[in-house]
């Protein structure tokens, strides 16, 4: 018999930077993502589960997420918001250097939902920080988000970049799903679908071959 989940909600850097910054989130829209974030931490908290926010400050004379600064600081609607603990990070992956293995392991907690940004970088960090460490991963896709790159290697598009970064997770990293989805699981109980490697290769083969 499968037991139930023991879940906690990770916010990842939801800060001023990527809404009125220097780094502003394009797919999917930052306030899309910015309301289904606000869901699932009303559903989390309804549901009596941890709310870890995260927050990504540097020091010194950085031209982002600089410790003091507007950029830096949480966005008003999720400073106002309860929260179990607050994480101050200054690598990638909220779990590097900051306690939150030993905070979660202490309550009993195997699965972490990721909700933030940017979905390649802390996000991504996270969910395989996160497995590395012995949990479960679920990635919320529509409460997270990132912006275009472009440098020597080439060119992508924010939705590219998420699109593929979500199929690459639900292939072996996590459950993704929709903030919609995860409240749902919620109430019904249970744990989320989740793919393989194998199982997506075929997946993929019979896409390919479908399409021509």
């Amino acid at each position: 018999m499968k037991t139930e989940p023991k879940r906690a909600l990770m916010v990842i850097d939801v800060q001023n930077e990527y809404f009125d910054g220097k780094l502003p989130i394009e797919f999917p829209p930052s306030s899309d993502s910015l309301a289904n974030i606000l869901r699932a931490m009303n559903a989390a908290e309804a549901a009596g589960m941890p709310v870890i926010v995260v927050e990504n400050l540097l020091e010194g004379d950085h031209p982002v997420f600089a410790r003091g600064s507007h950029g830096a600081a949480l966005h008003p609607a999720i400073a106002e918001k309860m929260r179990s603990r607050l994480i101050t990070k200054s690598f990638p992956s909220g779990f590097a250097g900051t306690g939150l293995k030993e905070w979660l392991k202490e309550r009993g907690i195997d699965t972490v939902t990721i909700v933030g940004y940017m979905t390649q970088m802390c996000d991504l960090s996270a969910a395989i920080h996160a497995i590395h460490l012995g949990f479960a991963v679920e990635f919320l896709s529509d409460a997270t988000g990132t912006i275009p790159l472009a440098n020597r290697a080439g060119y992508a598009s924010a939705q590219d970049i998420h699109r593929v970064v979500c199929v690459v997770l639900q292939s072996r990293f996590g459950a993704v799903m929709s903030t919609d989805e995860w409240v749902a699981l919620l109430e019904k109980g249970g744990g989320a679908e989740r793919d393989t490697i194998l199982g997506s290769l075929q997946k993929a083969r019979e896409f390919s071959g479908s399409a021509r």
